[in-house]
């Protein structure tokens, strides 16, 4: 299962100098948890909802006076985007992360994966698979019992 069709694609992005409050009236105008922060077209880091309770809403800074890069996780983990989907769970769940940025064959971020749509997707994936096997198990050819 190809992670870029499970994530969003393309990912909801903030310049470093932005301020918190501007990513995360982005976030909640686009429905999302993290937001990837890019320069240059390079992803320098990842603004997550973890990031704004532990960094900026805690230690009691402000929203708009705080840029982005003083609170990201700088220098992210990535999934590739031949990644599967099983593998990108696992990772996810022994890191505790609930997002995770995708790169293309070139390196480049190209989507961001959430935990959410990854679990989404592996349900769906096994109600497949089992309403094949019921399928196959039910049908009762030649032979019978």
């Amino acid at each position: 299962m190809n992670l870029l069709k499970i994530a969003r694609v393309p990912p909801v992005v903030v310049s470093p100098q932005e301020s918190v409050k501007a990513a995360v009236n982005k976030m909640c105008e686009v429905g999302v948890g993290a937001v990837a922060v890019v320069k240059d077209g390079d992803l320098v880091g990842i603004f997550t909802e973890r990031d704004l309770m532990t960094r900026v809403v805690k230690p009691g800074l402000s929203t708009l006076d705080t840029p982005v890069a003083e609170v990201m996780t700088r220098k992210p983990r990535i999934a590739p985007f031949e990644m599967e989907a099983g593998e990108a769970f696992e990772f996810m769940t022994e890191k505790n992360f609930r997002h995770l940025p995708i790169t293309d064959r070139n390196g480049k971020l190209a989507g961001m994966l959430s935990v959410r749509h990854l679990m989404r997707a592996i349900v769906e994936n096994l109600a497949h698979e089992l309403e094949s096997l019921n399928a196959y198990v039910s049908v009762d050819g030649a032979g019978g019992d």
